[in-house]
Order: structure tokens, then sequence, then C-alpha cells
């Protein structure tokens, strides 16, 4: 490896964050807290990522106090004293192993599956109603829905600085509920939360600011977002560079410390013209800090284990993302699968020991090591 690792492994303090490494963990949905409540299994899993060397530990998705937030059995809360007081203790075996941590804030949308707890008889909340055969699949949410879910957020924020998180992040890729607000497809109002790209992302800038309020001037709120979607790998919300700056100057304006860019290919461009991914044309248009994320670290994207459950992802080179982060393109760099298969995977690219991180399967997945 030709790349020098030691920017990587190099603290970095972004505002009132202070991070030993330039390692992230990614936000991945396990699906081992029954009842919502993160368990002692939880507390070891991300214990022992922060001792192998992750700077920063972002959670798995945890759901808001709102009726449809939840969209799968065994998600974490983040709400209720028995929740909390389980991540408190998460926080505290991170801390003690030197790491940070921020809780991913969720909620799902239209896309809650029917017969989620905890209230199964509600359908998926989203922008638009949605009827079929007769039935109603989305319920189209009122203004008064849309304030319920900001005060949610704000309130979850809120206790995520009084336990001792290190900031937040609010999920708003993929395909749910804030996502579901920024496309024309899944937004169709006719009110001011409704119409082009500026008008439909004024939930989440109201939503920014919402969480801003609550914690204060300092406290680090991180936003997830992405041009693709589960429903859609080619989809682009922004073709250009313009309109990327367009779309994410409300947000930046609204609170937003650091822009998390999902991508499922960390080295693909993405604007023609130019190398920069995502993050890189992120943080040139914001002046803010960035995190990659996509790939990193294994030779075969996720997606690829949804329909090949026999694939195996091996350890690939990180050439291209050092030589990236060598040249400031990002600030950040979150990890995912090779994480939950290998906790000690920092450690050992740190060492110089690639020969020894373990190979990724789906059947890592089903276990919480």
């Amino acid at each position: 490896m030709s790349a020098s690792v030691d920017l990587l492994f190099q603290p970095i303090t972004l505002g009132n964050l202070h991070l030993p490494s330039r390692v992230v963990m990614a936000p991945m949905t396990r699906t081992f807290s029954p009842g919502g409540v993160p368990n002692s299994k939880v507390i070891e899993y991300y214990r022992r990522r922060a001792a192998g060397g992750v700077g920063l530990i972002i959670t798995e998705g945890t759901t808001v106090n709102h009726k449809a937030a939840n969209g799968y059995a065994n998600v974490p809360r983040f709400y209720g004293e028995d929740a909390l007081a389980g991540w408190q203790k998460v926080v505290e075996a991170v801390h003690a192993e030197g790491g940070k941590i921020v809780p991913q804030l969720w909620h799902v949308g239209s896309v809650r599956r029917a017969g989620t707890e905890p209230e199964p008889s509600v359908p998926g909340y989203g922008p638009s109603e949605k009827v079929k055969d007769g039935k109603l699949i989305v319920h189209g949410m009122s203004q008064e829905d849309i304030r319920e879910v900001i005060a949610a957020f704000a309130q979850a924020a809120k206790d995520a600085q009084r336990i001792g998180m290190d900031g937040v992040e609010i999920h708003g890729a993929h395909g749910y509920l804030l996502d579901q607000f920024f496309w024309a497809g899944s937004n169709q109002r006719s009110d001011e939360y409704g119409g082009d790209l500026a008008a439909r992302s004024r939930f989440v800038i109201e939503l920014i600011q919402a969480v801003r309020a609550a914690v204060g001037p300092d406290f680090p709120i991180i936003l997830r977002w992405s041009q693709w979607k589960q429903q859609d790998y080619t989809a682009r919300l922004v073709q250009t560079p313009d309109e990327l700056a367009a779309f994410l100057k409300p947000l930046s304006d609204a609170g937003v410390d650091i822009f998390h860019c999902s991508t499922r290919r960390f080295w693909e461009p993405e604007f023609e013209g130019s190398e920069l991914n995502l993050a890189g044309w992120t943080r040139q248009l914001t002046g803010k800090p960035t995190i990659t994320v996509g790939s990193v670290g294994l030779d075969e994207e996720f997606m690829q284990f949804m329909v090949n459950t026999d694939k195996v992802a091996q350890p690939a080179s990180l050439e291209n993302l050092l030589q990236r982060l060598n040249q400031h393109e990002f600030d950040l760099v979150a990890v995912g699968r090779a994480l939950i298969v290998d906790p000690d995977w920092a450690l050992k690219v740190r060492e110089g020991r690639e020969q020894d991180i373990l190979p990724f399967s789906r059947d890592a997945l089903t276990t919480l090591v």
C-alpha cells in the first residue's frame, strides 16, 4: 500500500467534535434490541468497535417517538427511559475505550411494514396519501403530523445530549421519511411542503432548525443524505453541481455541521468532468466537513448480498480511498460491513495486517459480535 494510512488514524477536531481517528462506523440496522431496548449484547457490540480503533460510531437507526416511526422488529428506540438507559450504558462503554458516538435518528415513513410495533394498526406515514385496492397504505401527513414528527426529532436530540452522546445524525437518506419529502415522485403535496425541490426541502430544513434550537449552537448535527434510493439505485435528486449547491445551502444554513454523503461505491465520480465523489462535491460547495461511505474495504458492494446469499466479500485495497483522503476530498471515512464482521478492522489496517481482516458474508448479519 503506497498511500499512507497515517492521516486515517490522526485525531481530528470538527467544531466541538474531537475524534481520535478519521474512521467512522457507518449506521447499520441490526435488529438485536427486543422491545426496542439496547441490551448487553448491543453495548458490547459498540464497545468492541471503539476498542478496535473506530473514532466515531454512528449507531444503527434508532426510532424517534412517533407512532409510525418504526418499520421493523427489534429495532432500538431512542425514547422511553428504558431505551435511553440502555443507550447511556452504550455511551459509557464507548467513551471508556476512547471513542465517540452519536445516534442515528430515524423515521421510516411510508415504507413502514404493516403490523410493526409499537402500534401495529398504524399505516405508513408519508408526504402524500397512497391507496391501493381501496385500502389506505400510506397516510398523507397533515401539517400537524409534520409538527409532531419535527418535535419528536428535536426531543430525541435533546435526550441524546442529556445522556452524554457526542452529537446526533439525522437520517435523511435512502427513501425513508425525510428523503421522501425531497422527491417529486413521493411528494405530490400542493401546500408549502410540496412543489419544487426548494419547497420539498422545507420539512427537513424546519426539522434541522428545531433540532438545533433544542440542543444549542455547539452540539454536533450530522445529516445523512443520498442520491440513490433502495427503490432506485440510479436515482438522482440533483443533476449538476449548481443544483447540488442550491439544495445543500439551506440545509447547511439550518444547522448541519457535517454531511454524511451516502453512495454505493465511494470511488465513483458524482458528476462528469470531475473525479470528486458526492462527499467531495458536498465539502467543496458547502465548506462543511463530510463523511464518505460506500463499499469501503471490501471488493463487493452490499446489494450483491441481497440477491446472492452465497457471495463472500474479500478485503479490498484502500489505495484509492487513502489517496482521496490525503488530497482532502473528504474528512472522515465510514466503514460498514467490514466492521460488522471484524471489530478490529481499523486496528488491523493501522498495523498493516490487512491479510488478517476477515471476509464478509451474509451470515455475519445473523449475529452480533
